[in-house]
């Protein structure tokens, strides 16, 4: 009967291919799909239109080979593509069971039909399917076919292909699969629908005992085994898992590239091309981990983002545009949002390169500003209020006064401001606009990170970037792109900018602590919108930029945070755990540069008599060259404080009487 039935096919197959063209088949091709790969050569993800993460079959449980073996195709190492005892052997046990209980159609054949076939059913179509049923088997090994039968299938819930599933279903790779898991998603794909196990777990069940009945009897497993399989409690996930690594970073990559080949795009989906990026998984990993601490335990509502990048190249290192893709597939990375006085540093750049430097002093007091439309603008410090007390332009920054900074930009000019935030890399619509130091101009995560790399690389300005290079099938380059570093501030001022922004991240900075918590040399600047809306923290190593941004996509929700709180810690554990395995090292001081103890109070240089003191950057030439009235005392106090305590009298006295007795003298004499 078999043989009839066989041979009855053959002569079919004869008259359909008398009729066509046969060279379309002779020369069948198994679509390539493309693949995106990280800076270290690992697979990220492949470009599809489903849902996918293919696999080789060495990273395949033996328990899902088998299982799959078992209930679609158990002679499929032993036939040519098309088993006639395979089909009468199923018409009978469907018969018996009055339910369809196995296939007919060989794994090659389900193979055949979802690579190149419409779900047609017409003897065309058909006929069609045999043909490059025979192909498929004359050109590939049978280990290659299950591989590839195995990466296409569909499981349910939007997975396709085993890895998909696995991770879909129970949340761990295919090769972890045990013999329960294998037999339960082996039985989804004859229907999908039905034995989804998510959605009934009672159909799946059933379907699983059929799988592990036929191991049996074909001897694959003992029954202890499968008795056990049946009685171990599964719970498949409900929620259909993000199979696609780094997605946020990954789903940019894939719409410009449909961007760029939207008049090919089949090129891209199923042209083998392969796709070298910028990502380091490694890095993404430890800024995914730092999200999910981070955010463990707050407001489910509140979000965020995280973008880093290589200082020397513009490379983008790892990138998180939200808490969860699955939920949110808007990349906040890529959204304009008011950075706060993450913004000050692009006006202390064009300060210092306009003559002010880390001493210069401005007093935080209360100040007017006339409007060009009438009225006045009226700064004030974070917590509204004013310091009145003068403040150099390094505490001044790492302090982050508000007050200082608008008096800053004021004398410096708005519009130069503005111009040396779009040199340094913020490409949104900068207004030049007295309030623009406290981040009234929108811009971006990736726009931000980018233009504090500039400081990080010493003035020299790389734009941010995804993709290196792209080749075809045949490894021919597509397209490579290759940086276009440029200098836009001098080597001097980005290190004195970076050394006023090392003193955020210490005590008197508005991170107190963060440097200790990295364990390396870092520099960086919070941020913190009005009314605690958005929270931000930008930094950077030699090695490393990254900004973090918190907040709520809700209009008019804020944080209640400030950026230190909400921003500076995510940070700290990103870079501490991204670069654990980069050695430490010093932001290199330029030629001309040198460093001296200032008093806080008057920018002059400090001495013994000084409690208050910080050490500053100045270009060489420029730094002061008076001492703090008092400072240079120290040898007359060690002299009298020999003396009873008539002497100590006489030297207050004299102290007393000097001008500027704001550097801490009156402390030392306590």
């Amino acid at each position: 009967m078999c043989r009839k039935i066989f041979a009855a096919a053959l002569v079919a197959l004869s008259i359909f291919l008398s009729g066509c063209n046969i060279d379309k088949y002779l020369n069948v091709e198994v679509p390539a799909v493309s693949k995106i790969f990280d800076a270290n050569g690992e697979l990220i993800t492949i470009i599809s239109r489903e849902n996918k993460l293919p696999v080789t079959l060495d990273n395949v449980s033996p328990y899902m080979r088998q299982s799959i073996i078992a209930i679609e195709d158990s002679r499929f190492y032993k036939h040519h593509g098309i088993d006639p005892v395979g089909i009468a052997r199923a018409l009978y046990r469907n018969i018996n069971a009055r339910d369809i209980v196995e296939g007919g159609s060989t794994i090659t054949q389900q193979l055949a039909k979802n690579l190149f076939l419409d779900p047609r059913r017409t003897v065309g179509r058909k006929l069609e399917e045999l043909v490059l049923t025979v192909q498929l088997e004359r050109k590939y090994t049978k280990d290659e076919i299950l591989n590839m039968y195995l990466n296409e299938i569909y499981f349910g819930q939007g997975a396709y292909g085993i890895e998909a599933a696995a991770k879909t279903y129970f949340n761990k790779p295919a090769k972890d699969l045990g013999l329960a898991e294998s037999a339960m998603l082996a039985g989804i794909p004859r229907a999908p629908s039905i034995f989804n196990p998510a959605a009934d777990p009672a159909a799946a069940r059933y379907r699983q005992a059929i799988v592990l009945d036929r191991m049996v009897e074909l001897g694959m497993i003992d029954e202890k085994k499968v008795l056990q399989a049946k009685n171990q409690f599964l719970q498949p996930s409900k929620v259909p898992a993000q199979i696609m690594s780094a997605p946020y970073f990954t789903s940019e990559i894939i719409r410009q590239l449909e961007q760029k080949y939207q008049d090919n795009l089949e090129l891209l989906y199923s042209g083998g091309l392969t796709i070298y990026t910028t990502l380091d998984l490694n890095m993404q990993a430890a800024a995914e981990k730092a999200f999910m601490e981070g955010f463990r335990g707050k407001d489910p509502a509140l979000n965020g983002a995280l973008v880093a990048l290589e200082p020397k190249t513009g490379q983008i290192k790892a990138m998180v545009g939200g808490k969860d893709y699955n939920k949110s597939q808007f990349n906040r990375a890529l959204s304009r949002i008011q950075p706060g006085s993450t913004f000050k540093p692009f006006l202390y750049a064009a300060a210092i390169e306009h003559g002010y430097t880390a001493g210069t002093i401005i007093t935080c007091e209360q100040v007017s500003f006339g409007q060009a439309g009438g009225g006045f603008y009226q700064p004030e410090d974070f917590q509204g209020g004013y310091h009145n007390r003068p403040f150099t332009l390094k505490e001044a920054l790492y302090t982050s006064d508000n007050v200082v900074a608008v008096k800053l930009n004021d004398m410096v000019g708005p519009s130069i401001a503005a111009a040396y935030a779009r040199r340094m890399g913020v490409t949104s619509v900068v207004q030049p606009v007295l309030s623009l130091p406290l981040g009234t101009s929108e811009a971006t995560p990736i726009e931000m990170a980018g233009a504090y790399s500039t400081l990080a690389n010493g003035g020299i300005r790389n734009e941010p970037y995804y993709i290196t290079k792209v080749t075809d099938s045949a490894g021919r380059i597509l397209e490579e792109y290759r940086p276009g570093p440029e200098r836009v501030l001098d080597e001097k001022t980005a290190y004195i900018i970076t050394d006023m922004l090392t003193g955020v991240l210490k005590t008197g900075g508005t991170a107190p602590g963060v440097s200790n918590a990295v364990g390396r040399p870092a520099a960086g600047k919070t941020g913190t919108t009005e009314n605690y809306m958005d929270a931000w923290f930008i930094g950077y190593t030699p090695d490393l930029t990254a900004a973090v941004y918190v907040g709520y996509d809700e209009k008019n929700k804020g944080t209640g945070q400030t950026g230190s709180q909400a921003a500076a810690p995510l940070w700290s554990m990103f870079i501490k755990e991204a670069l654990k395995l980069v050695p430490a090292r010093e932001f290199p001081t330029p030629r001309g540069v040198i460093k001296v103890n200032i008093c806080p109070d008057d920018g002059l240089l400090a001495g013994g008599l000084n409690t208050r003191s910080i050490e500053a950057a100045f270009v060489q030439g420029t730094e002061p060259q008076a001492l703090c009235p008092g400072a240079g005392s120290g040898v007359i106090i060690k002299q009298l404080t020999l003396l009873n305590n008539g002497g100590r009298d006489i030297i207050k006295r004299y102290l007393l009487n000097q001008k500027n007795f704001s550097c801490g003298k009156k402390d030392m004499l306590q």
